[in-house]
């Protein structure tokens, strides 16, 4: 389990700026569900998903930029969520799913990133932080996964529970800075 809790240089939670709102979204919470329950809030609501918002910053991929911009793909919203949640002593790892990504490129295939989260009373689940929109209605109801998206024909969830992102994701994140770029350079397997 010890391995769902540790900071890295992407999932960096001891960054002072991820300690104080981890701490201040664990006010008045009475257990790990109620924390878990506002970090993923937080994240699904108060970070922009840079395909959603078209962002034009640079691409975020460690946890404190993401925070500090306000925004990230579903991949950097999820090492922010991982963050938080770790902060909070609440382990968190990573999953993946093979999607059509036709909304950004015509039949197209890429990653969407998502999370693991252990509770208490409820064990592991997966939960999806990506931003809800019109059609995605992903929400923190556990044991209960409701997640962004449901495969469809030709799409696939890869369920493994991961303690890091995949390396081709972060490869990916830092090497293509813009919007466009990574429209064209999504990670795929």
């Amino acid at each position: 389990m010890q391995k769902y809790l540790e900071t890295s240089e992407i999932i960096n939670f001891l960054h002072p700026n991820i300690e104080a709102v981890a701490r201040h979204l664990a006010l008045n919470c009475a257990n790990d569900k109620k924390i878990a329950k506002k970090c993923f809030e937080f994240v699904l609501d108060e970070i922009h998903h840079t395909g959603d918002y078209k962002d034009r910053l640079t691409t975020t991929y460690k946890a404190s930029d993401v925070l500090q911009h306000k925004t990230g793909w579903c991949f950097a919203k999820s090492h922010l969520l991982a963050a938080l949640l770790r902060a909070n002593n609440i382990p968190a790892g990573f999953c993946y799913q093979r999607l059509s990504c036709n909304e950004y490129k015509k039949d197209s295939y890429c990653l969407h990133g998502l999370n693991w989260v252990f509770l208490e009373r409820d064990g592991w689940f997966r939960v999806d932080a990506r931003g809800n929109k019109k059609g995605v209605n992903a929400r923190f109801i556990p044991p209960t996964e409701k997640l962004a998206f449901e495969p469809a024909e030709g799409e696939v969830d890869l369920p493994e529970r991961l303690s890091k992102p995949l390396d081709a994701v972060i490869a990916n994140l830092q090497k293509y800075k813009t919007y466009g770029q990574m429209v064209n350079n999504f990670p795929d397997i």
